[in-house]
Order: C-alpha cells, then sequence, then structure tokens
C-alpha cells in the first residue's frame, strides 16, 4: 500500500461522505424539516458530517486489508413529525444519501468513458488510481448504507413498506442496530464482501453498459 493511495482513499472518503450527509440534510430541508439546517449539517465542511470510526476507521481500515471499502456518518438529525409523506418523507431522505453515492460513482464512470483515464499508461496512472477509488468507495458506501438494519438508510426505507410486526423490531433494534452491523462485519467477513462486492459489481456493470463501455 503506498502513501499516495492512501491519501487519495482518504479524501475520497471525506467527499463521499460529506455529499451523502448533504443529500440527507437538503431533501429533509425541502420536504419541511429545517433542523438540519438549524444545526448547520447543510454544510461543505466535512467535520460537521463524519463519524470517527464508521467514517475514517472503518473504511480506512478495509482499505488497507483489501476488502470492499464502506461505512457511515454522523446521521443527519432530522425530525420525522415535520416532514411532509409521513414515513415516506422519512424513506425519501433515507435514500437520499446512497442515491448520491451511485451518482457520484457514476459521474466517476463517465468520467472514464470520456478520457479513458483507466487505460494503462504512466500519464494516466495516477488518475487512474483516483477515479478508480472514487468509484468503488462511493459504490461501497452507497450498497453499505442500504443494509435494512436500523440506523442504516435501508432500514427507513424498509420502515416505509414493512408491516406493523416487522415495524416493531426494527425500533426495538433501533439502539443496538449498528451493533449487530459491526459484529456481521467483525466476525463474518467473507460473507459480508462477498454480498457487498456483488451487488457493486452488479451496479457498475450497469453503469458500464449505460456508457457504452459493456
Amino acid at each position: 500500500m503506498n502513501l499516495v493511495g492512501l491519501l487519495v482513499a482518504f479524501i475520497v472518503i471525506l467527499i463521499s461522505m460529506m455529499l451523502h450527509e448533504l443529500a440527507h440534510g437538503f431533501v429533509a430541508y425541502w420536504l419541511g424539516d429545517d433542523t438540519a439546517k438549524d444545526e448547520g449539517r447543510l454544510t461543505l465542511n466535512p467535520l460537521k458530517h463524519l463519524d470517527p470510526v464508521l467514517s475514517i476507521a472503518m473504511p480506512l481500515l478495509l482499505f488497507l486489508t483489501g476488502g470492499p471499502i464502506f461505512g457511515g456518518a454522523k446521521p443527519v438529525p432530522v425530525d420525522s413529525r415535520r416532514l411532509k409523506f409521513g414515513v415516506w418523507g422519512m424513506a425519501l431522505v433515507a435514500i437520499a444519501g446512497p442515491l448520491m453515492n451511485f451518482l457520484l460513482a457514476f459521474l466517476g464512470v463517465v468520467v472514464v468513458r470520456l478520457t479513458g483515464a483507466l487505460v494503462d499508461g504512466h500519464q494516466t496512472l495516477f488518475w487512474s488510481e483516483v477515479l478508480t477509488q472514487f468509484i468503488i468507495i462511493n459504490l461501497g458506501f452507497g450498497v453499505f448504507n442500504l443494509i435494512p438494519i436500523p440506523p442504516l438508510d435501508g432500514s427507513r426505507v424498509l420502515y416505509a413498506i414493512a408491516p406493523d410486526q416487522v415495524r416493531e423490531v426494527m425500533s426495538r433494534m433501533e439502539r443496538w442496530g449498528i451493533v449487530v452491523v459491526m459484529l456481521l462485519v467483525i466476525l463474518l467477513p467473507s460473507v459480508v464482501n462477498s454480498l457487498m462486492l456483488g451487488a457493486m459489481q452488479g451496479i457498475l456493470d450497469f453503469f458500464f453498459w449505460i456508457v457504452g463501455m459493456r
């Protein structure tokens, strides 16, 4: 692992998580809740959004060990009572974060298509590494946050469509859900990696197909 690669990954993680959280905050604001705005979370300052463990330590550890890079950030404060459309409004706020990461990954693929930046050669080596990490990290963040375990974004979407019994279980998991996620990552890394990589590759293949690289 070289220092340049580590620095690139760190910068990409900061940008990706910042925009992920901004997407949550702006959609919440658009739907009538200005809590994030009042607490200073509608900002380009990454320090306002990042969680030391989920946003920095875990993704960098995964990067160094060669696993798919994923993580989370300090949740944007949202008052669901102020949102339009009830639980569906909360689902829209939640899905905005992963969709932002997928959009960023797609834009990275578009740049690759337009510039040929992943073609071997000394002049493209640095930008190849930057774009590769940018695409992979954003795909990883997007897929990871769609896991339907509270408090990850996927759980908010599931909550909107789930029956009352499932909602009750999810509400009880809210406090300890992130512990469950961390245990899965630590105790079943091969299973998590396999599922993550499969989903990421499927989305990447779709993006390549859209831009005519498949």
